[in-house]
């Protein structure tokens, strides 16, 4: 990465170019001379990083066509004219039209470097808040799959794959990671979603009442069952069923719902007759279904019925460097919610959110950011120093992850801000920068919405 702020500067006279060029490197920003406004616009996109300066009188497209055109590219895009005494009028014209500032000739070094040094602070600026607005745009259309990580990058690109195939779907993951939000992004995403998405928790269905929940009954199939009812499985016909907790399924429900999934039929309590499904199912499991130990009394032949595709969630404490974007945005939903600004970050709750383990994952996160808010998040199931956890790294590997922690730490608390973050870390810019390159830090997921 490249920190130095970038400036196009525009002359036709070469003397006066390499001598503005040399005075603007000295000063350092990195700069791209060109002797004509064609040299320049060829090299100047939408996305330019920088800053232009060019000179008003030029041959065949002069200074103030130029900015014309670069407007036409990106209106933000600061442009900076160098003006004869006879060219001022047209100067503060093109200032009323948009141009960043003039300079009249003759000026000194100082005057130009000022101007350009307040131009790119504010091109970063403006970028940022580009790069900040497509984030949340982002984050808006997979929310709550909030994550810049490969592997909730990967995780998105998975679902997105198989979101519109028929395939049934076996989802893996913690408590609190994630898992119902994916079945339903699966549903949302595919060709079903004018259909219902209907959510069965089998743990928290009674064994006595999961059969008819699930299948159905027609009226006198039992004592009791005065009307027909139609089960969740063909309810859910023609759009998604998602299974949660599917382990807890008692063995009898498990051996119908495999005939289910084998000729996409159904048979309800009472019935002589089978009425077809178009039929998607979603399984998730909290344990590894695929080991038998676990599996317990889990049919075999479900499972691998089941496991046409199966998509891992991966736990809180293996993706820390979303924590950032995640709590900032859980911070900003609770605080709309209560009615509450968003509270100061202070040192010890970043030093917390990056040890702490979070066995409770996304979710333990998102009551911890409600409890903040509110101003009753007690850090006391942490002590403060604890090491977060190094595995089988070496010493370099720690003192890398250490030096990580403390960066986004300090990002978190300063919400962003680059000179407040390189005051607390006491380092040059610089080093700052580096740094973030070499962690791999997104210094915009730490800046806050609204500032």
């Amino acid at each position: 990465m490249n920190d130095r702020p970038q400036v196009a500067f525009v002359d036709d006279d070469a003397e006066l170019r390499n001598a503005n060029q040399e005075t603007l490197e000295l000063a350092g920003f990195e700069v791209f001379p060109f002797a004509d406004a064609e040299s320049a616009l060829a090299f100047i996109g939408a996305d330019f990083p920088g800053v232009v300066v060019s000179d008003i009188r030029m041959p065949r497209i002069d200074g103030l066509q130029l900015f014309r055109r670069l407007q036409t590219l990106d209106v933000d895009l600061p442009v900076l004219l160098i003006t004869g005494h006879g060219d001022v009028p047209m100067a503060v014209e093109a200032l009323q039209n948009g141009a960043y500032d003039f300079i009249a000739k003759p000026y000194g070094a100082d005057r130009l470097v000022q101007s350009v040094m307040r131009a790119a602070e504010k091109r970063r600026l403006v970028l940022e808040n580009r790069t900040l607005r497509l984030a949340a745009e982002s984050a808006e259309e997979s929310l709550p799959l909030i994550g810049q990580t490969p592997a909730m990058e990967n995780l998105r690109r998975t679902i997105r794959h198989i979101a519109d195939t028929e395939v049934d779907v076996l989802i893996a993951g913690e408590t609190g990671s994630g898992k119902e939000v994916v079945a339903s992004l699966l549903h949302e995403w595919s060709s079903r979603r004018s259909g219902h998405f209907v959510a069965v928790n089998c743990g928290a269905l009674p064994e006595t009442m999961i059969e008819s929940e699930l299948f159905g009954h027609e009226a006198g199939a039992f004592t009791g069952a005065q009307k027909k009812r139609i089960g969740r499985i063909e309810h859910s016909s023609g759009g998604t069923l998602f299974l949660d907790e599917i382990e807890s399924m008692p063995p009898a429900a498990q051996v119908r719902l495999l005939r289910v999934l084998e000729q996409r039929k159904i048979d309800p309590l009472g019935s002589n007759e089978s009425r077809e499904l178009s039929l998607r199912i979603v399984a998730a499991s909290k344990i590894d279904l695929g080991d038998p130990a676990q599996r317990g009394d889990f049919r075999e032949d479900l499972y691998y019925r089941l496991n046409v595709v199966t998509v891992s969630i991966p736990p809180l404490r293996e993706r820390k460097d979303d924590i950032p974007l995640l709590f900032a945005h859980f911070m900003q939903r609770a605080a709309v919610r209560f009615g509450i600004e968003v509270p100061h970050v202070s040192q010890e709750v970043s030093r917390y959110l990056f040890q702490h383990n979070w066995p409770g994952n996304v979710r333990e996160l998102a009551h911890f950011a409600e409890r903040l808010v509110l101003g009753l998040g007690e850090l006391t199931t942490l002590p403060l120093g604890a090491p977060a956890e190094v595995g089988d790294a070496s010493l370099p590997e720690r003192l890398e992850r250490y030096e990580a922690d403390l960066i986004r730490e300090a990002l978190l608390a300063n919400a962003g801000d680059v000179r407040s973050t390189i005051e607390a870390l006491g380092i040059p810019r610089k080093t700052f920068y580096d740094k973030l390159q070499r962690h791999r830090i997104d210094r915009g997921e730490y800046v806050r919405k609204g500032e």
